[in-house]
């Protein structure tokens, strides 16, 4: 576990103290000021950050809707922000997060290769509720989705596209680094599956390693993986690097690495861990970026953040609030009214265009929001500068990291109540390795006038975005609908 005191950490305050509170309020406060001076104030002056911080990241989207310039304004500042405050902590003291971008690499990483002994798939399917959708099946569940709302038709669309060009799915003459490669939600096993040369990086924990190489092995493609030190190939217990340490390490053996680069970017850890691992990873990026001119990027956003979607996706939100049954509608009214409007409201004010989905959930912490969002003005900042850019919303899933929390678990448990549909890993994870392969073809899909429209291409957000009550005044019915099925 990478000690608390080195590699990427947190500022000290005047009282020695590192605050991942003062650190939040300052990035989300310096994003916001090229453009809202007002918003600004109110973030720095936010006394219970750990509660009151859903109202400023939702005006980081906000204020940037006005133009495409404010959206990038807000962007170049976060990351500006962080990379200036955040700090690297080494034996002969603290230095500033750029020094990353040229510093030597503490040691050297070798490269293993592991080829798997399975043919490579050569037409796409889906795992979905233990069997595996193909052909008219899938697409039938591709039409589906997209008519209740579950994903964006830009989605299904994108993979119709995938289904259609199966040999997409080799992914020639590319590596694709991925980062966590133990993730839960990461690509790696689809892509290996499919053939896909592979570069995992991941903490040095033999148990992983010992996972993932078994899934290398029965699979079609080609691993590589970091290595120390002499000895066996492929030894479990000399892979890995920690990235919030290593970033110089890392950097130099992924810009060896042969082929064109995808950095996919699919690393988590719980607290304030999250964005010190999240800031690592752009430090990453950004080195990369100046190796390698032909870097393309790659990220998951979570559905439980705040986008601007659609004005189509808003209708068929104000739809489904009309169609609501005379039982909804019976008990929806009193329950606004003993919770002071905080239950069951509407989602959108009907004609918005774009609307507001705000489905920030308290309970994930401002922690979390942040490492997200820094991985969202990356994927901004790089488009603009010309990388491709795969960043496509992810459906809620029932992940370990989810589950744990049993809050979270019964109202994901209880979320089909309200229209959500929330994924088994399995799909969710083959559905957002197509959508990654379709990017790779498409230089990264369409270009938009404006980043929110980027961020809402592809989405497969389960229903989120055009449900018909605001998520979070409904999670707590969820919840308390889907405990006992939670508790099973």
């Amino acid at each position: 576990m990478t000690d608390e005191s080195a590699g990427v950490v947190f500022p000290a305050g005047p009282d020695g103290r590192r605050s991942t509170a003062a650190l939040g309020r300052a990035v989300v406060a310096d994003a916001l000021r090229p453009v809202d001076a007002t918003g600004a104030l109110a973030a720095e002056h936010e006394t219970n950050w750990r509660a009151g911080y859903l109202t400023h990241f939702r005006r980081l989207v906000e204020a940037g809707l006005p133009s495409a310039g404010a959206a990038h304004a807000i962007a170049d500042a976060g990351l500006d922000s962080l990379h200036r405050r955040m700090r690297v902590a080494g034996p002969d003291g603290e230095a500033g997060l750029d020094t990353l971008a040229g510093a030597p690499a503490g040691r050297s990483l070798r490269t293993v290769e592991v080829t798997g002994r399975a043919e490579p798939e050569r037409e796409f399917s889906l795992p979905f509720h233990g069997y595996r959708l193909r052909g008219d099946a899938l697409l039938r569940r591709l039409d589906r989705w997209t008519d209740a709302g579950v994903v964006e038709p830009s989605c299904g669309e994108a993979v119709r596209a995938v289904v259609a060009h199966p040999e997409w799915l080799a992914l020639p003459d590319t590596t694709v680094v991925v980062l966590g490669a133990g993730a839960e939600m990461g690509p790696l096993t689809a892509l290996l599956r499919w053939g896909v040369r592979v570069a995992g990086v991941d903490l040095p924990r033999a148990p992983l390693w010992e996972r993932v190489l078994q899934t290398a092995r029965s699979g079609a493609g080609t691993l590589l993986l970091p290595v120390s030190g002499e000895g066996p190939d492929a030894d479990p217990a000399r892979a890995g690097a920690d990235l919030i340490a290593e970033v110089p390490a890392v950097a130099d053996w992924v810009t060896g690495l042969p082929g064109r680069p995808v950095l996919g970017n699919y690393v988590y850890a719980d607290g304030a861990t999250n964005v010190r691992v999240s800031t690592a990873v752009d430090a990453l990026t950004v080195r990369l970026g100046a190796a390698r001119p032909d870097l393309a990027l790659a990220f998951l956003a979570t559905p439980t953040d705040v986008f601007a979607v659609p004005g189509d996706a808003v209708a068929q939100s104000v739809r489904a609030y009309g169609a609501r049954t005379g039982t909804a509608k019976l008990l929806g009214r009193p329950l606004r009214t003993l919770s002071g409007g905080r239950l069951l409201r509407r989602a959108y004010v009907p004609g918005a265009d774009p609307g507001i989905a705000d489905s920030l959930v308290a309970q994930q912490g401002p922690n979390y929001a942040l490492a997200k969002r820094l991985q969202r003005w990356r994927a901004t900042v790089a488009r603009a500068a010309g990388h491709t850019v795969s960043m496509n919303v992810a459906p809620p899933t029932r992940t370990r990291s989810v589950v744990k929390n049993r809050a979270l678990a019964a109202a994901y448990a209880g979320a089909h109540r309200f229209g959500v549909e929330v994924f088994e890993p399995a799909t969710a994870n083959v559905l957002m390795a197509a959508l990654l392969v379709h990017d790779l073809h498409t230089g990264g899909g369409p270009a938009h006038e404006h980043p929110w429209q980027d961020e809402a291409y592809e989405a497969a957000h389960g229903g989120l975005w055009r449900t018909a009550y605001a998520p979070r005044s409904a999670l707590g019915l969820a919840a308390l609908l889907g405990y006992g099925a939670a508790r099973a």
